[in-house]
């Protein structure tokens, strides 16, 4: 079955950086466009940058332009995300997800979840 398994989450000082990494299993890892999102508690999850399938397209929420960096290795079946500069406001659980979906990113439907790894900043 299709795994998507997150690490690299932890408690960080404000200014600081974690790598998110995100391993996927069961499923043609180059097919697929990948997605990072996060969920603050009491908030909706909202989505925070993705990547399509060769990596040439690359696209972020306003919020962490400049500072996150996602990238994808196909070969080892992973998508990461760099997250420089943090802010106490970056505090969520952060999901990966893949898509089979093509075309405007901004409507990419998300087919597979990881389980999601805490990032803490604190201020």
């Amino acid at each position: 079955q299709v795994q998507l398994v997150e690490s690299g989450g932890g408690l960080v000082q404000a200014g600081g950086s974690l790598r998110l990494s995100c391993a996927a299993s069961g499923l043609t890892f180059s097919r697929y466009a990948m997605g990072w999102f996060r969920q603050a508690p009491g908030k909706e999850r909202e989505f925070v940058a993705a990547i399509s399938r060769s990596g040439g397209g690359i696209y972020y929420v306003d919020s962490v332009k400049g500072r996150f960096t996602i990238s994808r290795d196909n070969a080892k079946k992973t998508v990461y995300l760099q997250m420089n500069s943090l802010k106490s406001e970056d505090t969520a659980v952060y999901y990966c997800a893949a898509t089979l979906s093509y075309g405007d990113w901004r409507t990419w439907e998300y087919n597979h979840w990881g389980q999601g790894t805490q990032v803490t900043v604190s201020s």
